[in-house]
């Protein structure tokens, strides 16, 4: 039996998908680290070209691989959640200068953090007190 056409191209699509994921993986992967984790990553990534288990050719998945390792020891690798954190700190900026300060002191964890994106936001809470003047 063939399959039909629809099945060809969400096959296709789905092999697109986990392979742009194990690219984007094996990049993530090396962020930020010393150049022993990256060459621990670096012989990982090797071993799942080998395999053929990457969905992609050899000779393009070893050749990322090789990509990944040399701008993991040249550092050119960005750390994703430090741009997440500062992103986080940038929103901040519109604000007053006492609501920036609380703002700013929430996104760094001090406070109360309840909820996710799933459930439909992040609450944060940070209680401060004053004291009256005299």
């Amino acid at each position: 039996m063939y399959a039909r056409p629809t099945q060809v191209r969400f096959r296709g699509l789905a092999i697109c998908a986990v392979s742009a994921f194990l690219c984007a993986t094996a990049g993530l992967a090396a962020e930020g680290s010393s150049p022993s984790d990256a060459q621990t990553r670096y012989q990982q990534d090797r071993a799942m070209c080998e395999s053929g288990q990457s969905h992609q050719d050899r000779a393009t998945c070893l050749r990322e691989a090789g990509a990944a390792l040399d701008a993991a020891k040249r550092g050119r690798l960005n750390d994703g959640q430090a741009q997440y954190q500062q992103n986080a700190l940038i929103r901040c900026d519109a604000l007053p200068t006492e609501e920036r300060n609380a703002c700013q002191a929430r996104m760094e964890g001090q406070g109360v953090t309840r909820g996710s994106v799933a459930e439909g936001g992040i609450y944060r809470e940070l209680i401060t007190r004053e004291t009256p003047s005299q």
